[in-house]
């Protein structure tokens, strides 16, 4: 769960993780890729370390369901996407 208007700083995983906004509006953009909109129900796949960040862009929180597939940990990525 994230505040509405608050802002992922660029990171990445050593796991990839799936994606589902539950509510909410979010956008998320990956290193070398063009940002994406998520709406509820919305499903995104984010390769394991790969660069990116993230925002919550709706007034509401956003719920989001992630999964990885080894423990969660973030890396803070320092430069462009």
């Amino acid at each position: 769960r994230m505040p509405g208007g608050y802002e992922i700083p660029p990171h990445w995983h050593t796991s990839s993780e799936r994606m589902i906004l539950v509510s909410g509006e979010f956008k998320v953009r990956y290193k070398g890729q063009e940002e994406v909109t998520l709406n509820a129900g919305d499903y995104a796949y984010g390769p394991a370390k790969l660069p990116h960040s993230a925002a919550c862009v709706s007034d509401e929180q956003c719920i989001l369901f992630i999964a990885f597939q080894s423990a969660v940990d973030a890396h803070p990525h320092e430069g462009s996407l």
